[in-house]
C-alpha cells in the first residue's frame, strides 16, 4: 500500500460528505420537511413537467376523513365540501417556501370561488393556534386550515394514493370527494391554476 493510499480515502470521504451535504440543502430549499405519509407511491399518477403527479378519473382514490378543529377553534370537515373541488394545503407557519407560496393560495383561492372551487388547509408542527392565525391574518388567507400540530391528518392517507410527504404539499380532492392530483413543495400562481384548471372542466 503507497503512503498516499490513506490520504486518498481521507479525500474520497470529504467528497462523499459534501455531496450528501449538498443534496439535503438543495431538498431544503424546495421543501421544509418530510411529511409523515400513511401511503406509499401512487403507481398509475402520471407525473407532470410542472410538478404535480395528475390521477385519471377512472384510478382515483377516496380521500381519507380528514376533519377536526380549525386553527380559530371552528369545526371543519373536508367532507362537508363535497360537489366542489377541493385544493388542500398542507402548511406550517415557520415554513419558508409556505411562506413564499401563500399570497398565490390568496389570489388563487379568490379567483376561484365563484368556480366551484373550495380552497382548505392542514396546518401542521405548530405548536399553538396563535401563530396559525398570526400567519393567516398576515398572509390574508381568505380559507379555513384545520389544526394538525402533530401530523396524525397527514397519516390518514391511504396506500397507494398521492399523499402529502413534505411542507408544503398540495392536494386536489375532485367533486366527487377523490384525491386526483398533488404537489410536492411550493407552487407558483401558474402551477396552481394549472393544477386546478383541469378539475374545474370535469363533469
Amino acid at each position: 500500500m503507497s503512503a498516499d493510499a490513506p490520504r486518498r480515502r481521507t479525500r474520497r470521504r470529504r467528497i462523499i460528505l459534501l455531496a450528501a451535504g449538498a443534496a439535503a440543502a438543495s431538498l431544503s430549499l424546495s421543501a421544509c420537511g418530510d411529511g409523515a405519509s400513511g401511503g406509499s407511491a401512487q403507481t398509475r399518477f402520471v407525473q407532470g413537467k410542472d410538478g404535480v403527479d395528475t390521477v385519471k378519473k377512472a384510478d382515483r382514490r377516496p380521500a381519507p376523513d380528514l376533519s377536526g378543529e380549525s386553527t380559530t377553534g371552528k369545526k371543519l370537515d373536508v367532507a362537508d365540501y363535497k360537489g366542489k373541488v377541493v385544493i388542500l394545503n398542507i402548511w406550517g407557519s415557520w415554513c419558508g417556501p409556505c411562506i413564499a407560496e401563500a399570497p398565490n393560495f390568496a389570489k388563487v383561492a379568490k379567483e376561484t370561488k365563484d368556480q366551484g372551487v373550495q380552497f382548505l388547509g392542514i396546518n401542521t408542527r405548530d405548536s399553538q393556534k396563535s401563530q396559525a392565525t398570526s400567519f393567516e391574518e398576515e398572509h390574508k388567507v381568505p380559507y379555513p386550515s384545520l389544526f394538525d400540530p402533530t401530523g396524525r391528518l397527514m397519516l390518514r392517507f391511504p396506500k397507494g394514493s398521492l399523499n402529502p410527504q413534505s411542507i408544503p404539499s398540495t392536494i386536489a380532492i375532485d367533486r366527487h370527494g377523490k384525491i386526483a392530483a398533488r404537489s410536492i413543495g411550493p407552487l407558483t400562481e401558474d402551477e396552481l391554476r394549472g393544477m386546478v384548471k383541469p378539475l374545474i372542466a370535469e363533469k
